[in-house]
């Protein structure tokens, strides 16, 4: 700008933004508070809540109809121009509103009537965030449908189960699938009521005390896609509680994933799971090696969720009414949460769907570590011995066995544990018949047919349920995708009454 000179609106934006004018246009401080560059995340969404609002000012007359033409054709002008072409700014926000009154003048600081940035960045990050939870929930019924598809392929499948990584009883792939199915079903509900509270508007609470202008809270809600309104002015401007749950249920949803992925790491080590190798890789020196990767890194990305939480929780905790600036340091802990997990459940499904099942080495370690004992127990104690005395006979049995222990020489000592305990054969309660289906691992599996038991009917009574389950899930994800959709349909309506 040379001398005489008047300085036009791109050069006061650039000099001290619409906000803070020359007193705190600067310092040495700025960057540290500018939050610009990460703002890219919900430039969209501010986009979208500054059209909702205008829209609202000027359907309740609070401005001209032909000022809020100007100014949503001055909005249009910086959406095309893109995140990147924004002047300086502490925010997003700041820096859309200087770039409207850089390209239409004065009339377009009018779009920030009855409102601060308070209620706008709480709106902003609502309106972005509920779709990033969307996104998360879908990624879990991916895993679901992997889940379920192998386990209802290998619900016969006989395998060792574990517990204290021991063998403990045989089960099922099937069963063991189907448990984390379960599982992650919890994890879509919990995501699922997390989107809820997230979708409630606090735009027009302003800074935490209302507004003297006569706005219509409930109109801009209805065309942004939100349930409702958060009522509470000052709750509004500072409510960061949905962040919280959306965030505990992501932390909930990688500890679910990490627990499956140290599964399926000892279970590939013990020969009955095998990755694929697009989830799997070797090693730089040892040709030999099919490392699960991505299942470790996988269950790595527990710990950085977890850690998001605590962050967010601790930036938080203490922190006064309305709004206080540490808030600013809040939902970056959220953001990535919800992309850490989101990719590793989309990973940890891939490599569930891609995987194959060696049925020949599940069946064959089945029995191991005489695994059969319980439906021994449980076969005397339907005889009429009382549970603790059975489980004393299988004990004693156990202790004299080697864990590659043959039926026949477990008979024997469990015979031979009777004549000690009960003082006569065990054949006075079961019939060799009997006890050979008891310590045969296929036998024992199909014995167990309880409700959410391994037996092979069980298990496709359960997978039915999860399957109606995830149908039901499906459509709330979509049904919500559905009314988001309608809403910004409704939004682009509203503004080209007026430009």
């Amino acid at each position: 700008m040379t001398d005489g000179e008047e300085p036009t609106a791109g050069d006061a934006a650039d000099a001290e933004t619409v906000v803070r004018r020359d007193r705190f246009a600067g310092g040495p401080a700025r960057g540290f508070m500018s939050s610009l560059p990460a703002d890219e995340r919900i430039f969209a969404a501010d986009l979208a809540v500054d059209r909702a609002h205008t829209v609202m000012l000027a359907e309740q007359d609070i401005i001209a109809a032909d000022e809020a033409a100007e100014i949503l054709s001055g909005l249009a002008t910086v959406e095309d121009a893109g995140h990147g072409a924004l002047p300086d700014g502490e925010d997003v926000h700041e820096a859309i509103e200087s770039a409207v009154v850089a390209e239409i003048g004065p009339v377009g600081g009018k779009m920030h009537t009855a409102r601060s940035r308070n209620d706008e960045v709480a709106t902003c990050i609502r309106y972005r965030y509920r779709e990033d939870l969307l996104d998360a929930a879908e990624a879990t019924l991916v895993l679901r449908e992997a889940l379920l598809d192998a386990a209802a392929e290998h619900a016969d499948t006989v395998m060792p189960g574990f517990t204290h990584r021991q063998y403990a009883q045989p089960v099922t792939v099937g069963h063991f699938l189907s448990s984390y199915a379960g599982a992650v079903e919890r994890d879509t509900a919990r995501l699922l009521a997390a989107f809820d509270r997230t979708n409630e508007s606090p735009l027009g609470g302003a800074a935490f005390g209302g507004t003297t202008f006569d706005i219509d809270r409930e109109r801009t809600a209805e065309l942004l896609g939100f349930d409702g309104v958060v009522e509470n002015s000052t709750d509004a401007a500072s409510a960061r509680d949905f962040l919280v749950e959306g965030t505990a249920a992501l932390a909930n949803l990688t500890a679910t994933l990490s627990g499956l992925a140290a599964d399926l790491i000892e279970h590939a080590k013990d020969g009955y799971f095998l990755p694929s190798d697009d989830y799997a890789s070797t090693s730089s020196i040892m040709p030999q090696k099919v490392n699960p990767d991505t299942l470790e890194l996988a269950r790595a990305v527990a710990g950085d969720v977890s850690g998001d939480l605590t962050g967010l929780l601790t930036t938080l905790k203490g922190l006064p009414r309305a709004y206080n600036r540490d808030l600013q340091r809040a939902t970056t802990h959220a953001w990535d949460a919800v992309d850490d997990a989101t990719e590793a459940t989309e990973v940890v499904a891939g490599a569930v769907a891609t995987g194959d099942w060696d049925e020949s080495a599940c069946a064959a370690d089945a029995g191991a570590g005489f695994s059969t004992a319980t439906g021994v127990a449980d076969a005397l104690a339907a005889a009429g011995i009382p549970f603790r005395t059975a489980h004393e006979v299988v004990a004693d049995a156990a202790a004299t066995s080697p864990d590659d222990a043959d039926p026949e020489t477990l008979a024997a000592n469990l015979d031979a544990a009777a004549q000690e305990v009960l003082g006569e054969s065990l054949y006075e309660h079961v019939s060799r018949e009997d006890l050979d289906a008891a310590l045969d691992p296929v036998g024992s599996v199909a014995s167990r047919a309880s409700r959410g038991g391994p037996a092979p009917d069980a298990v496709a009574d359960s997978l039915a349920r999860m399957t109606e389950t995830y149908d039901d899930h499906e459509a709330a994800v979509d049904a919500r995708r559905d009314t988001l959709a309608a809403a910004e349909t409704d939004l682009a309506d509203a503004v080209d009454e007026y430009v």
